[in-house]
C-alpha cells in the first residue's frame, strides 16, 4: 500500500452520529449525506457504518452515486438530493432511488417512467424557502403536492427545504424560513394529504435551530467531524473522521541560499535539512498550501516550504532534524498537534468540506474502527445487508 493514505476513523463517525441523535431525539430520523464519495471518505463503508448506527436514509447527489450503493447490496432508502436529467429517470426508478421534484414537467416525466416499469416512485417535493437553488415557490407547493398525491405512479414520500445561513449563530433569516416552511406544510395537510417525512435541517440547523428538526434531519459535514462554520465550532462534540498521512521518502541537507521546488519561491536562510514527502496536489493536498501548510512528524510541527508539486511536497526539518526516512507524517486529521481539515481550510481560504472532498481516488482509504483496521480500498469488504 502507498505511504500516502487516508485513514478513516469509523469510531469517530459512530460517535458523531450519536451526537446528532442526542441532539435531535430518538423520534427524529437521520438521512446522512454520503454524496461525493461520502465527502471523500469512501461512500460504501461510510454508508454501511451509518446504517449500523440506525441512520434511516442516505443522501446522494447523482444517480450514479445511488447505483453504486445499490450494487453492493444496500437496500436502505436513498434520497437523490440534486435533480437528475430525464435521461436518468429509468435508472433511478430501476434502482429504487427517491428523487426530489420541484415542477410539473419532472412530475409528469417520472409518472411516465413509473408507468413503463409498472412501479410507484417515492418522491420528495423540494420547496425553495430562501436558498435560491432548486425547489418550487412556497405558493406552488400545495398544488404540486396535490398533483403527486393524485398520481397513480408516484408517492409523496416527503416535503423538504434547505437553509443557506443556518450555520450562523444568530440567523433571523433561518427562523423565517422555518416559519414559512411550517406554514406551507400545514397548508398541504389541510388538503387531506399525509406527508410521511417533513425535513429541512442540515448540520448548521441541527446545531443552532432545534425547531427545524421536524421528522428527519439531513446532516453532512458534522458527521464527518466538523462544524459547518467557525461560529459553530466547539458548540457540539465532534471528532474528525479522516486523517491524511504519508511518510518521509527523502532527506537532504542543504546550505543557506538554496531554492526549493518549482519557481524557487522559498530560499533557505540557513543550513537546514529538507524532507520530501510523496504527496501532492494529485492526491488532493492543495497547491494553495505551498509555503503555508504545516505537517506533524513525531509530535512536532514542520512547515511546508516551496511549491506543492503534483506528487511531492517538501518540508523544512531544521538544521538538527529529529526525523528519519520512513517516519509517519500527518498532513491533517484528529491527531493532537496536527492541523485538522478546518485548519487546512483556513490556510486555503475555503471550507473543510472541500478539503476532504479534494482527496483523490489514487489515495487508498484505510478504514479503522476504534484503531482496528477493518478494510481498505485495496481490499474492499464483502457486500452486506443494510437497514431499510
Amino acid at each position: 500500500m502507498r505511504a500516502t493514505k487516508a485513514i478513516i476513523h469509523l469510531g469517530n463517525l459512530r460517535r458523531n452520529i450519536r451526537t446528532v441523535r442526542t441532539r435531535v431525539g430518538d423520534k427524529v430520523r437521520i438521512c446522512m449525506a454520503v454524496k461525493a464519495n461520502a465527502y471523500g471518505h469512501g461512500a460504501v463503508t461510510i454508508a454501511r457504518t451509518a446504517l449500523s448506527e440506525g441512520v434511516y436514509a442516505l443522501g446522494v447527489a447523482t444517480v450514479g452515486e445511488g447505483i453504486e450503493l445499490r450494487e453492493v447490496g444496500l437496500t436502505a432508502r436513498i434520497l437523490l438530493l440534486s435533480l437528475p436529467s430525464p435521461a436518468e429517470f429509468s435508472d433511478l426508478i430501476r434502482h429504487d432511488l427517491s428523487p426530489f421534484v420541484a415542477d410539473e414537467t419532472t412530475i409528469t416525466l417520472l409518472e411516465k417512467g413509473a408507468a413503463q416499469r409498472q412501479k410507484r416512485v417515492p418522491v420528495h417535493l423540494k420547496v425553495d424557502t430562501g436558498m435560491g437553488r432548486i425547489g418550487c415557490r412556497p405558493d406552488e407547493a400545495p398544488r404540486l403536492a396535490a398533483r403527486i398525491h393524485a398520481s397513480s405512479g408516484l408517492t409523496l414520500a416527503g416535503v423538504a427545504t434547505h437553509f443557506p445561513v443556518s450555520d450562523r449563530l444568530d440567523s433571523p433569516f433561518t427562523e423565517e424560513q422555518i416559519e414559512r416552511f411550517g406554514s406551507l406544510v400545514a397548508a398541504i395537510t389541510r388538503n387531506g394529504i399525509d406527508i410521511p417525512l417533513v425535513h429541512a435541517a442540515n448540520s448548521g440547523a441541527i446545531i443552532s435551530h432545534p425547531r427545524s428538526s421536524f421528522d428527519m434531519v439531513r446532516p453532512g459535514i458534522m458527521l464527518y467531524g466538523y462544524a459547518p462554520s467557525s461560529e459553530q465550532a466547539g458548540l457540539v462534540p465532534l471528532s474528525p473522521v479522516m486523517e491524511l498521512v504519508t511518510e518521509i521518502s527523502f532527506i537532504k541537507r542543504v546550505p543557506a541560499g538554496t531554492g526549493i521546488s518549482y519557481g524557487l519561491t522559498f530560499t533557505t536562510d540557513r543550513e537546514t535539512c529538507i524532507a520530501t514527502l510523496p504527496v501532492g496536489y494529485g492526491d488532493g493536498y492543495s497547491r494553495l498550501l505551498s509555503n503555508r501548510g504545516h505537517v506533524l512528524i513525531r509530535g512536532r510541527s514542520y512547515p511546508v516550504v516551496g511549491r506543492v508539486c503534483m506528487d511531492q511536497t517538501m518540508v523544512d526539518l531544521g538544521p538538527h532534524p529529529q526525523a528519519a526516512i520512513g517516519d509517519t507524517v500527518v498532513l491533517f486529521g484528529p491527531e493532537p498537534g496536527a492541523l485538522d481539515a478546518a485548519g487546512i481550510a483556513a490556510l486555503m481560504g475555503t471550507i473543510p468540506y472541500e478539503v476532504t472532498c479534494l482527496v483523490t481516488g489514487r489515495v487508498p482509504r484505510v478504514f479503522m474502527d476504534d484503531e482496528e483496521v477493518t478494510a481498505s480500498t485495496e481490499d474492499p469488504p464483502p457486500p452486506s445487508s443494510s437497514h431499510a
